[in-house]
């Protein structure tokens, strides 16, 4: 029975939640020296305190406790909520021209001061979630000062959309890379992405019309630009005036995408984009569960026409996997997606759970070898996209489950 089935996946999911994650980073990533959190730590559990600290880690650390926080209800979460705020605060809030720099030292000394799109997003996306455990008014402000900041000098008054990098007095930048392995181009789809979130988490805590604006905006520049209405796959970078620069397949953005869209759509009650997007996640869903699944259920990483450029599994791919299928079988019914969540998650269980050091490998070979050398803890790898997916999954999973919905299927 797939409801039977279901019901185990989330008491699985629960269980590596509350067993696993949650310990993890609230007892192990805290800089007793420095302040706030470690900024790496090596597959092994080996901390480098010397480490720089990225602004990712630590807004995605607020992010995570505070929803932490929301899901537990036990304070030691809300005390490392605050502790993140206040370190992002004194540390990476850029007092002279607006926003947040993207790093600074292991003693809060800046060390890169550019002003990235990505990095001002997930700021908001964490202030919105921090609100609702503090329901402090200041809080909203300051996330609508990172608003105004993106507004102001990011956006592209011609086409839409926003720039990817600026220095930090917030002229753009010559280098636009989010990180090494990126294009140099003014637009991506990885920023949008995240700004669509950050919009979308805003505007559930606070009802903004320009906040309403500016996320349908952004869905739209999703259905119109970003999104190949042949392929139902991601372009994943672009000119300024919206030309793809690359054809490369990110299966991990995609299926992340396909249920970040309905989600976004569902907040701002607008029944046509809503549905408009429910369609188009379930082909984006399917047409990752056409290419990138292994046998085993594990997610490869990337793709070019109907090759595998890359099959590693990374952990983030995985569990936005089981996510992106669970929602595009809420969405249509059919049973495939949810053999897909559940398979995949079987394969997170077995191969990318770290059962010795804790936490999540990286990534794991085709053969499943981790790569030891890859990271725990650094400015890109946090508690975000492992907690989060588990809140997605507890709560879809008991949405479905509910008495008195239809019929299940077997």
């Amino acid at each position: 029975m797939l409801n039977e089935k279901l019901a185990s996946l989330r008491a699985t999911v629960e269980r590596e939640l509350v067993e696993g994650i949650m310990p993890f980073w609230q007892t192990r990533v805290l800089d007793y020296q420095g302040g706030g959190f470690i900024g790496y730590m090596d597959s092994s559990g080996n901390i480098n305190r010397r480490a720089a600290k990225g602004l990712i880690l630590n807004a995605r650390l607020l992010w995570s406790y505070s929803a932490m926080y929301l899901y537990s209800g036990d304070d030691s979460f809300r005390t490392l909520a605050q502790r993140s705020f206040d370190y992002l605060a004194q540390y990476f809030f850029d007092n002279q021209f607006g926003g947040a720099f993207w790093a600074v030292d292991f003693k809060g000394n800046y060390l890169d001061t550019k002003k990235k799109a990505y990095g001002q997003a997930f700021v908001i996306y964490a202030l919105a979630e921090y609100y609702k455990i503090v329901q402090d008014k200041e809080i909203i402000e300051l996330a609508s000062h990172f608003v105004d900041m993106l507004q102001t000098h990011v956006f592209d008054q011609e086409h839409g959309g926003y720039f990817e990098t600026c220095e930090r007095n917030w002229k753009l930048a010559d280098n636009l890379r989010l990180s090494p392995r990126d294009l140099n181009e003014k637009k991506s789809m990885n920023t949008h992405l995240h700004v669509m979130e950050a919009f979308t988490n805003l505007y559930r805590v606070w009802q903004n019309k320009n906040i309403e604006s500016r996320l349908a905006d952004v869905i739209r520049i999703f259905l119109n630009h970003i999104i190949d209405p042949d392929s139902f796959h991601f372009h994943l970078f672009f000119d300024e005036a919206w030309r793809p620069k690359s054809d490369k397949i990110s299966f991990g953005h995609d299926i992340e995408g396909s249920w970040l869209l309905v989600d976004a759509a569902s907040v701002l009650g607008d029944s046509q984009l809503l549905d408009q997007t429910q369609q188009i996640a379930v082909k984006m869903a399917a047409a990752v569960l056409e290419k990138a699944p292994d046998k085993d259920g594990g997610i490869f990483y990337e793709g070019q026409g109907n090759r595998i450029t890359d099959p590693d599994k990374h952990w983030w791919p995985q569990a936005e996997a089981v996510v992106g299928f669970i929602n595009a079988y809420e969405l249509s019914g059919e049973a495939t997606f949810a053999r897909a969540a559940i398979k995949t998650w079987s394969f997170i269980e077995k191969h990318i759970i770290d059962k010795k050091n804790g936490e999540w490998f990286w990534r794991v070979s085709r053969e499943r070898r981790p790569y030891i050398e890859d990271p725990k803890v650094s400015e890109w790898k946090s508690a975000y996209h492992t907690c989060r997916a588990c809140f997605e999954i507890i709560n879809r999973i008991d949405t479905i489950l509910q008495p008195n919905d239809q019929a299940e299927e077997k």
